[in-house]
This record gives C-alpha cells, sequence and structure tokens, in this order.
C-alpha cells in the first residue's frame, strides 16, 4: 500500500458493486443466490436503437468523436431537454461523456477546490460521496428519514449551508429512495437557494422517466435556476443501455467548456457507435418506454406489498427509479439465528447468508437505518426474495 497514492487508499469501494461481485462469487460456488444489488434494468436495449447502432458501423463511424459529443447528437440531446424538460440549452452548453458517473465527476474536477462544501441530501447515490472528496471538496451530509419521504426540507437547506458551501447535488426520482421532488418542493428548495446566488445545482435526472408519479420538474425550469444548475442524465437505465456508456450534461456555457477540457485530458470523447445510437435514443418519444415502466410500476407495488407484511421494516413508497429503501433499524441490538445485528451492515449481510438474497447496506449511502433493494428483476424473483427474507426475519 505505501506504493499508492494517498489519494487511491483514501478512496472507498463502490458498496453496490462489491455485493454484486460477492453475489456472483457466491453464484459461481453453486449458491442460490437471488440479486437484488446492482441498478440495471432486466430489459433489453430497444431493438429501433440497436439498428441505429448497427447502421453507424456500417456508415463506418469508426474514427474519433469530438471531444464533446457529436454535433448532431447534441442538437438532439438540445431537442429533448426542451421536449421534456422545458429548457433552452444550445449545443455549446451540452457535453457528451461516457456515462452520466463520468459526467458528475468532470462537474466535480472543475468545478471544486479544496475545502468547498457540497451539500448531500441524504440518503445520496453511492459515488457523489467519493467523487466529491476526490476531487478535493467536502461533502455535507443532510439526514432524512422514510417518514419525510426522504426528502430534505427548505429549513434544512438554509441549516446547511455556509459561508464554504459551493454546490448542492441530489437526484430526483432518488437512487437510493425513489423519492421524486414535486414542482412545489423544488420552488420551496430554489428560494433558500436564491438568496445564495454562489451556490451551484447539481441535479441528477437519470432515473427522469422511470417516474410513477405523474410529474417530473428539472429545478433549472424553475425562474432564476437556469444560470447555476448543472442538468445530468443519461440513456443508460430509461434505455437499458447501461453497457453503452453514455452520458451527458446541461450546464452553463463556462462549464460545460471545462468539462470538454477535462474530458479532453482524460477520455476524450464517448464510443462512437453509442453515441450514433444515442441519437436515435433521444430524439424517440418517451411513450416508447409506457411498457418498461409498467411493468416496473407493478414490481414497485407487489415489493411494496410483500414488504409491508414483514414486521419490522418501514418504507415509503417510491413514486420512481427502481428501488425500495425500508428502514430496518428496528433489528439492531437483535440476535437472528445466532447472528447479532449491531447494523445496516450486519443486516445486508445476514440477509446474503440465511437468506442468500443480496442487498446494499444503506450506509453506502448516507443513511445507516437502512437496506437497498432494486426490483429490477421478474416478479417471480422479487416474490421468492421476499419470503426468503420474511422467513429469516420470523
Amino acid at each position: 500500500m505505501n506504493h499508492l497514492s494517498d489519494r487511491i487508499n483514501k478512496l472507498s469501494t463502490s458498496q453496490t458493486l462489491a455485493m454484486a461481485a460477492l453475489a456472483r462469487e457466491l453464484k459461481a460456488q453453486g449458491k442460490d443466490i437471488i440479486s437484488l444489488s446492482l441498478g440495471e434494468p432486466d430489459f433489453n436495449t430497444p431493438d429501433f436503437i440497436k439498428e441505429a447502432a448497427k447502421k453507424a458501423i456500417d456508415e463506418n463511424y469508426s474514427t474519433y468523436p469530438p471531444v464533446d459529443g457529436y454535433a448532431d447528437l447534441k442538437e438532439a440531446i438540445c431537442r429533448k431537454f426542451k421536449r421534456d424538460n422545458n429548457l433552452d440549452y444550445t449545443p455549446a452548453n451540452i457535453v457528451v461523456s461516457t456515462g452520466a458517473k463520468q459526467s458528475l465527476y468532470n462537474v466535480a474536477q472543475v468545478m471544486l477546490n479544496d475545502g468547498d462544501e457540497v451539500i448531500l441530501p441524504a440518503p445520496y447515490w453511492v459515488s457523489y460521496y467519493e467523487i466529491i472528496k476526490m476531487s478535493g471538496g467536502i461533502p455535507v451530509e443532510v439526514p432524512t428519514t422514510v417518514e419525510s419521504d426522504f426528502k430534505i426540507t427548505p429549513e434544512q437547506l438554509e441549516k446547511a449551508i455556509t459561508p464554504k458551501t459551493k454546490m448542492i447535488w441530489y437526484s430526483s426520482p432518488c437512487n437510493p429512495s425513489g423519492s421524486v421532488y414535486s414542482r412545489e418542493e423544488m420552488t420551496a428548495l430554489a428560494k433558500v437557494l436564491e438568496k445564495y446566488p454562489n451556490i451551484f445545482v447539481v441535479a441528477d435526472e437519470i432515473y427522469e422517466h422511470i417516474n410513477f408519479s405523474g410529474t417530473f420538474c428539472s429545478i433549472a425550469s424553475i425562474p432564476g435556476m437556469f444560470d447555476r444548475t448543472v442538468t445530468v442524465n443519461g440513456v443508460a437505465k430509461a434505455f437499458a443501455m447501461t453497457g453503452w456508456r453514455i452520458g451527458y450534461i446541461g450546464a452553463p456555457e463556462f462549464i460545460a467548456k471545462a468539462c470538454t477540457k477535462m474530458q479532453g485530458q482524460v477520455t476524450s470523447g464517448a464510443n462512437s457507435i453509442a453515441q450514433r445510437a444515442t441519437i436515435t435514443a433521444v430524439d424517440a418519444d418517451p411513450s416508447v418506454l409506457n411498457e418498461m415502466v409498467a411493468a416496473f410500476k407493478n414490481r414497485r407495488d407487489l415489493v411494496v406489498g410483500l414488504i409491508k407484511e414483514i414486521p419490522g421494516l418501514k418504507l415509503n413508497v417510491p413514486e420512481g427509479a427502481f428501488y425500495v429503501f425500508p428502514d430496518v433499524s428496528s433489528f439492531f441490538g437483535k440476535t437472528l439465528r445466532g447472528t447479532e445485528i449491531k447494523n445496516a451492515d450486519d443486516f445486508s449481510m445476514y440477509l446474503l447468508g440465511e437468506a442468500n438474497v443480496a442487498t446494499v447496506t444503506g450506509d453506502a449511502f448516507g443513511n445507516p437505518n437502512c437496506i437497498r433493494l432494486s426490483y429490477a428483476t421478474s416478479e417471480e424473483q422479487l416474490t421468492e426474495a421476499l419470503r426468503r427474507i420474511k422467513e429469516v426475519l420470523a
């Protein structure tokens, strides 16, 4: 370890990827593991998008693309932002990257100096904390609970702001809680930020279309917020394109230029074939996703109903994404089948060892009282997983 940098030694391993790897290892040993740990749709990429990729191969899109993305892809992303979010971005505001995770990393690298504080409503996506920390920033967690639907209030936001606050990062629909901020709630948070014009917002909208609430609000569409918001999105979740690795931002031009400069020294442009396919994806009417979204809603209802039958678990009803985030703290301090449950880590490992069900501890998302279960799998698998969990908690 002495040969490695302090930077990497201080970096935590992604708990979602670690649990998924452990589940695969146990499966390879012959154990009947049901993995509810990874956030990946179990649908195939739609055929019309695959056909666009094949066409791009035939048309020899095999040379280096522009660092910030093909011009016609950036134009298509602008059309998508206008159609779905009422945001008037131009191609100069758009940067296409190798997944939304790189988009987030670029923003952190070009915006944060050592000691800058970034407000993180907790729970938050597992990589926010480490990306901010790696970029010299200081994550400032604002805790929420299942009773508040895992949403922060304007009062909590105001209290978390200090002279060192540079940004606030959040996702809606939220990974891991599935919570969706309404326009009224967003407007109330924006009202607080009005008083602090030097604070920028990173709005992660990757689950935008997997949304059962019937409404969606981009904070950048609220008056006064457009010029201080970085809107992050991509095609991984809605179009089942996780392996295609395409994310993008809409941002003030000075931030977009800085991200392009950063990306030019790290990865350069994103995969050329995937970019061509993404044009077809973002230009598609969102109604093509209705069948998949309906399937996720049915699974949400199934899982919520089954969890409510398990004494000791508390949960909100998620309005988006494909996760549930139950509070399991009533089991802390208890001994189950000879195993003492001290925290969410113990609880998650207990479920893996006794029920052969892989979940992710809430500690990874900034909430030590919960665990995350993904319902991006079949109803049959979900029913069996919850049956096993109920049995080993009885």
